[in-house]
C-alpha cells in the first residue's frame, strides 16, 4: 500500500464530520491546585452541512472532542493511543469503537494536539461509514 492509500484509508480529509476552529478558552488560568485540572475548550464542528460550535470541559483536548462528538450522537470511545514523531510532524494512531465495532485511524500534523484532534475525526468519520 502506498503511503498516499495509506493516508486515504486510515487519515481520511474528507467525510460527514469535520473540525474547524479549535481552542482552549482558558489556557492562561493560573493553577490553583495540584493535579490535572479540567479546562474548557470550544471548537467549530460540523455533521454534514451543519456547522455549529460545541464546547466542554475536560481534562485534555481529545477528552473534550471526544464529549463533543458524543453530545452529537457520534460515539468514539477510546481503546487504544499511540503517538510518535514523524520526521517535523507528529503521528497519531488511535483505535476507537462506537460500542458496536472498532476501527483504527491515523492523524498527521506539525502539533502533537492537532494530530490527535485530526486522529479522533478520522476514526468518528471511518467509524460511521462503516
Amino acid at each position: 500500500m502506498s503511503f498516499e492509500t495509506f493516508l486515504d484509508q486510515y487519515a481520511p480529509s474528507t467525510g460527514p464530520l469535520r473540525l474547524g476552529q479549535w481552542e482552549c478558552t482558558d489556557a492562561d488560568r493560573p493553577a490553583t491546585r495540584l493535579g490535572p485540572q479540567a479546562r474548557t475548550y470550544k471548537a467549530t464542528l460540523a455533521v454534514g452541512d451543519r456547522i455549529s460550535t460545541s464546547s466542554a470541559k475536560a481534562c485534555g483536548p481529545v477528552a473534550a472532542l471526544t464529549e463533543m462528538l458524543y453530545a452529537r450522537g457520534i460515539a468514539v470511545e477510546m481503546t487504544a493511543f499511540h503517538q510518535l514523531p514523524a520526521g517535523e510532524n507528529t503521528a497519531t494512531f488511535i483505535c476507537g469503537s462506537d460500542g458496536g465495532h472498532s476501527e483504527w485511524a491515523m492523524g498527521l500534523a506539525d502539533d502533537p494536539t492537532q494530530s490527535a484532534l485530526r486522529a479522533v475525526i478520522a476514526c468518528a468519520n471511518r467509524l460511521l461509514a462503516a
